[in-house]
């Protein structure tokens, strides 16, 4: 498999983990469950009727026997995840009428199991959107003390001439849209911690259309004091911002345009100011610079949850549940 991957199966063969799949009947998920179902370090638990995942495996020709198959409307321990959910969110205004119905949906079903320590990690979303992911995780898994809102990561990996790898994080790509300079502070944050998993030695680039003022603007001002913010937050991270792209990456430009620079020239953690910025600099990456994209990783929450796009294959799948299951302590 391509770049850490080696790195994250010995640590799960080293303490094997449980990762829910959502959408228990859908061929990719069916494909990478019998792939992980081949090995002994990941073991998948399907989010279905137990009838109708085995003949969605048979149709799709693959042996699922071995996963844990979890039918939210035939389960032993439903009603504690109900009161445990009321109790969650009864400030919130809800009962066990209205969460009821809500528990019986994959998504909310699953999550509830990671939350209650009944598995590992979850991934999601190949069959719907990323919002669906993520609010049931806001609204049981929650956000880590002290961040005030999820973000996301992708992992861009491109061989390069020498043979390595060539390894880069970009956030956030799917989930603020609208990000204040706060939610932007903490996406470099964790786009670097999340960097460092993947082997990757941080230098954070904070991204603009100006480079230390060279331009005016409120949008400059916003990420200039985004990076100051992730700076004073984190003083062991290299961060500048804010940064041109071409000055984040070419020495010959960061010497022109900054030249006192520690991370100009040399980021590989690139940190955009909006989802539009991010979502379109990834796809460029990916498909006109030969990246294979990684994602997206949801930072911040108090379990590995991730979302899955709707155009994935059955071996990203598989890869993203690798990546989501190394994730959990």
């Amino acid at each position: 498999m391509a770049f850490g991957f080696g790195a994250m199966i010995q640590k799960l063969k080293a303490s094997p983990k449980t990762i829910v799949f959502t959408e228990g009947t859908d061929p990719r998920i069916l494909e990478a469950s019998s792939r992980l179902l081949a090995s002994t370090f990941l073991i998948p638990i399907l989010i279905g009727n137990p009838d109708e995942v085995f003949a969605a495996a048979e149709e799709a020709g693959y042996n699922v026997r071995g996963a844990q198959i979890i039918d939210p409307n035939n389960y032993d321990r439903f009603d504690e995840m109900v009161d445990t959910f009321v109790e969650l969110r009864k400030k919130k205004g809800m009962t066990r009428e209205k969460a009821i119905p809500m528990m019986r949906q994959p998504n909310y079903f699953g999550t509830m199991l990671v939350k209650m320590g009944l598995a590992d990690s979850l991934l999601g979303g190949a069959t719907y959107s990323t919002a669906d992911t993520v609010r049931p995780a806001l609204q049981i898994i929650k956000a880590k003390p002290g961040y005030s809102s999820v973000s996301s990561c992708f992992i861009l990996v491109r061989p390069s001439a020498s043979g390595e790898n060539e390894v880069l994080a970009f956030g956030d790509c799917a989930i603020n849209i609208h990000p204040t300079k706060e939610q932007i502070a903490e996406t470099g944050i964790e786009c670097a911690d999340c960097g460092r998993i993947f082997g990757i030695d941080p230098k954070v680039a904070f991204l603009s259309f100006s480079t230390h003022g060279s331009a005016k603007d409120e949008s400059v001002d916003k990420m200039r004091e985004a990076a100051a913010m992730a700076k004073e937050r984190r003083p062991d991270l290299a961060i500048d911002g804010e940064l041109q792209f071409d000055a984040a990456v070419s020495p010959a430009v960061a010497r022109t345009k900054c030249p006192n620079s520690d991370v100009a020239g040399h980021a590989n953690v690139f940190v955009f100011p909006d989802i539009n910025a991010g979502n379109i600099g990834y796809k460029i990456a990916q498909r006109l610079g030969q990246f294979d994209a990684y994602g997206p990783i949801l930072n911040g929450l108090n379990a590995p949850i991730n979302d899955l796009s709707r155009g994935c294959n059955g071996m990203e799948v598989y890869s993203m549940a690798i990546i989501t299951a190394a994730l959990a302590d």
